[in-house]
C-alpha cells in the first residue's frame, strides 16, 4: 500500500510511477478523498471541543440556579454530541474509502525496472546450461512413453474437472523427490528455515499480502470464508503482521512446500494440454523479511538460490528482468527464471523472485525497531519460487527424455529415489 504522506508531498512522482505501469494518474482522486477525510476529522474535533466547553458550563449554570441557561446548555451539549458522532461516522467512512482506493493501486516500480508493455519487453539478464541436442523429435512431457503410465488426466477430470492431474507410481515419486530436494537444498545450503504452513487463510492474510481486494477472483474461497492459498507467500509473509521486530532479528528467511490453488481466471485456452497450468499445484516458496537497506541484495541472493536448484538439476534456463507492464500488482521489481522445455522448443517460467519494498508491510503494519533506538520503520518483504514443483517435473522429464521413451534423471535426485537414475520406457524406475 502507498504512503498517503508521500503522495501529498509529491503527487507528480506518484502519478509518474503509475504511468510507467500504464495506469492512469490517481493523485487528484486520492488527494481529494484525503482532503475530505481530513476536513471531516477537523470538523469533528472542533465540534468535540465545543461540546466539551458546553459541558463544563452546564454544571456552572446548575450551581447558579440559572435553570434557563442550564436547559439551553444541556440541549447544546446533546446537539453537539449528535453532531460529533455523525461527523466521526462520516470521517470513518471516508477513511475506509481512502484505504480501499489505495489498496487497489499497484506498487511503484523500482527505477531500474525497464519500461515496457508486456513480456516481449522483458530484458534477458543471463542464460545457463546447454540445451539438449536430440537426434529425434522432442516430445512434450505427457507424450513421453515412460511418463504416460504415471500421468493421468482422464481420471483427474472425472473427479475434479479440467486442469487437474493425478500422478502415480514412478512419476509421483519423482515429483515428491523434487520437492524434498528443493527443501533440503534451501535449508542445508541456503540457510532458510523450513515451515509447514496452513493452506487455508483468513481475509486479513490475503489482504496483507496484496491478494485482496483486487484479485479475489483468481483465488478460491470456502463457503465459511477461508481462502485457499495461491502460494505459501501468503501465510509465510503474514507471520510478521502487526509485529514490531528487533532489528537484530532481521533478516527472517523461510521456505515452505505447499499445495497452491489458483482459478486461472482470464487464462481460458492457454496451456490447457499437460500439467503446465493447473488449478492445483505444488511449490516450494521462499520468503524473506529484511531491513530496507538490504532488500535489493536480498533479492539477488534469493534469485541465486532459485537458479542454483536448476543448475544442480542440470536444467538449462534463462533469467529475465520483467518490464513495468509485465510485473505483478505488488512487485517493485521481479526477476523470472524460465526453464528450457524441449517439447515446446522454448523457455517457460518456473520461478518469479520479487521484492515488494514496504508495500506489503504497510498493509500488514509490520515494522522493526532500529538498533539505534529510532522510530520504528516498516520492514521490506520479498518472495520467490524455489521452485514450482510441477513445472520443474516437466523440465526434468523433457530435458532427460531419450529416443526409446525412457528418461535420464538428474543424479542429485538419486538419494530420494532409492538410488535409481532412470525412468524406463515401461514407467518404472531403474
Amino acid at each position: 500500500m502507498h504512503d498517503i504522506r508521500a503522495i501529498r508531498d509529491n503527487p507528480a512522482a506518484f502519478d509518474a510511477a503509475l504511468a510507467r505501469r500504464g495506469d492512469d494518474a490517481m493523485s487528484t482522486a486520492v488527494l481529494a478523498l484525503d482532503e475530505a477525510r481530513r476536513g471531516k476529522i477537523g470538523a469533528a474535533e472542533a465540534a468535540q471541543a465545543e461540546q466539551n466547553k458546553a459541558s463544563k458550563l452546564v454544571g456552572a449554570a446548575k450551581a447558579k440556579g440559572d435553570e434557563a441557561e442550564f436547559e439551553r446548555l444541556r440541549a447544546l451539549v446533546g446537539d453537539k454530541k449528535n453532531e460529533v458522532a455523525a461527523m466521526q461516522a462520516e470521517a470513518k467512512e471516508l477513511d475506509a474509502q481512502l484505504i480501499d482506493m489505495l489498496a487497489r493501486i499497484p506498487n511503484a516500480p523500482a527505477d531500474d525496472v525497464p519500461q515496457g508493455a508486456d513480456e516481449n519487453d522483458n530484458v534477458e539478464v543471463r542464460t545457463w546450461g546447454d540445451k539438449p541436442n536430440f537426434d529425434f523429435t522432442a516430445k512434450e512431457h505427457y507424450d513421453i512413453m515412460g511418463v504416460i503410465p504415471g500421468m493421468d488426466f482422464e481420471v483427474a477430470a472425472k473427479t475434479s474437472g479440467a486442469r487437474f492431474v493425478m500422478l502415480k507410481g514412478s512419476v509421483a515419486r519423482i515429483h515428491r523427490a523434487l520437492a524434498q530436494f528443493m527443501l533440503d537444498t534451501h535449508v542445508d545450503h541456503n540457510g532458510l528455515t523450513e515451515m509447514n504452513t496452513p493452506v487455508l487463510v483468513r481475509d486479513e492474510a490475503m489482504y496483507g499480502t496484496d491478494k485482496l481486494p483486487k484479485f479475489g477472483e483468481e483465488s478460491y474461497q470456502t463457503t465459511n470464508g477461508w481462502w485457499l492459498v495461491p502460494t505459501s507467500e501468503v501465510p509465510l509473509t503474514y507471520t510478521v503482521a502487526g509485529d514490531v521486530l528487533e532489528e537484530g532479528d532481521l533478516p527472517k528467511r523461510y521456505a515452505a512446500h505447499t499445495l497452491c490453488f489458483r482459478s486461472e481466471a482470464g487464462s481460458a485456452g492457454r496451456d490447457t494440454a499437460g500439467m503446465l497450468r493447473q488449478h492445483q499445484f505444488e511449490k516450494v516458496e521462499m520468503v524473506s523479511v529484511v531491513h530496507p537497506d538490504l532488500s535489493d541484495d536480498e533479492q539477488q541472493r534469493m534469485l541465486r538460490c532459485a537458479e542454483d536448484i536448476l543448475e544442480r538439476l542440470g536444467i538449462p534456463y534463462r533469467t529475465v528482468l520483467l518490464c513495468t507492464g509485465d510485473m505483478g500488482f505488488g512487485a517493485r521489481r521481479t526477476f523470472d527464471i524460465e526453464a528450457w522445455v524441449p517439447g515446446q522448443n522454448t523457455y517457460r517460467e518456473i520461478s518469479s523472485v520479487s521484492t515488494t519494498g514496504d508495500f506489503q508491510a504497510r498493509r500488514m503494519n509490520a515494522r522493526f525497531k532500529p538498533a539505534d533506538g529510532g522510530k520504528p520503520q516498516f520492514v521490506h518483504t520479498l518472495n520467490g519460487s524455489g521452485l514450482a514443483v510441477g513445472r520443474c517435473l516437466i523440465a526434468v522429464l523433457e530435458n532427460g527424455q531419450q529416443a526409446d521413451g525412457s528418461v535420464s534423471l538428474p543424479e542429485v535426485l538419486a538419494p530420494y529415489l532409492g538410488g535409481k537414475t532412470t525412468l524406463g520406457a515401461d514407467g518404472k524406475l531403474a
